[in-house]
This record gives C-alpha cells, sequence and structure tokens, in this order.
C-alpha cells in the first residue's frame, strides 16, 4: 500500500469517529473539541490532494475563527458545561433516518453521474494547474465572483458573536 492511502485511511478514520463524536458527547465542550478534530482531519486530506491553499484556508477559517467563535459562543451563554441529559430526547431516530436519507441521495447521484468506472489519474497524479497555479485560480474564485456570500458569511460570524455577549452579559 501506498503511503498516501495509509494516511488517507488513517485521516479517514479520525475523522469518522471524530463526527460521531461531536453529536453523541454529553459535554458540549467535548462536542467542540472533537468538531476541531474533525475540521483539522478535513485540513490533512486537503494536503493529500495537494490543495495546500484551501488545507491553510481551512486552518485559518474553521480552525482559527469558527471555532474560536464557537467556543466563545458555548462559554460566554448560560449553558451547562458538564454533562447533561435533556441533550437527547425520544425523536433521536428521525435525525438517523435523515442521514441515511441524505447519505442514500448523494451516493445515489454519485452513482448516477460517475458509474462504477475508475476514474484515470493524470500522468503526474498531481492535480493539474489552470491558468497558472491552483493557488491563484482558488483565491480568484473566492474574491472575485463568491465576495458577497463570504462576506455575509463574516458578518453572520460577527452577528453570532454579538449575539453569544449579549445573552451573556448579566442584568
Amino acid at each position: 500500500m501506498v503511503a498516501q492511502n495509509v494516511f488517507f485511511y488513517l485521516f479517514a478514520a479520525v475523522i469518522v469517529f471524530s463526527a460521531i463524536r461531536v453529536v453523541t458527547a454529553k459535554n458540549v465542550v467535548h462536542a467542540a473539541l472533537y468538531l476541531v478534530a474533525v475540521l483539522a482531519g478535513v485540513a490533512a486530506q486537503y494536503v493529500l490532494l495537494t490543495a495546500e491553499f484551501v488545507a491553510a484556508t481551512q486552518v485559518l477559517v474553521y480552525l482559527g475563527a469558527v471555532m474560536v467563535l464557537f467556543l466563545f459562543g458555548v462559554m460566554l451563554t448560560r449553558t451547562e458545561i458538564g454533562r447533561s441529559q435533556d441533550l437527547t430526547n425520544r425523536h433521536w431516530w428521525s435525525g438517523i433516518v435523515a442521514a441515511l436519507a441524505v447519505f442514500a441521495v448523494m451516493a445515489y447521484a454519485l452513482i448516477d453521474a460517475f458509474g462504477w468506472t475508475r476514474t484515470p489519474l493524470p500522468a503526474d497524479t498531481r492535480i493539474a494547474p489552470v491558468d497558472g497555479s491552483n493557488t491563484s485560480t482558488v483565491s480568484d474564485a473566492i474574491f472575485g465572483q463568491f465576495l458577497l456570500p463570504f462576506e455575509a458569511i463574516s458578518v453572520l460570524l460577527l452577528a453570532a458573536l454579538v449575539g453569544a455577549v449579549v445573552l451573556a452579559r448579566k442584568d
């Protein structure tokens, strides 16, 4: 087995385990830390795909900014930090049904689009740059065509932080 395959399966196992623990952890802070592991694993997968710019963006934006905002929100609100039995209700099975339905639709869409054939690898087995480098292509797409949604998300995150501070403020 190639080392890239070994690391792919290792990172995938960490991502799957951590994602399951995000939704099953009884402690909110532990769930947030498992989410950090998921996002770090996704960044590692991007590195394996030789998409270093996307990996760096994943680390800076999600691990750096979003998780800090999420942890501030958890810490500043009046939620229980320890174990809480109220996090699970009797309708948990509907979440499993919805997850299986989403998985079935995604599997059908992928099989319908690509079939069961193997996709040929390029001769270099690296992603070929389009119009220069991959970094310039991705940055032009983010800050050109998708600038407005990018800024809208930043305003939404700022509003969430301000809302957490307002909720945590003592009257």
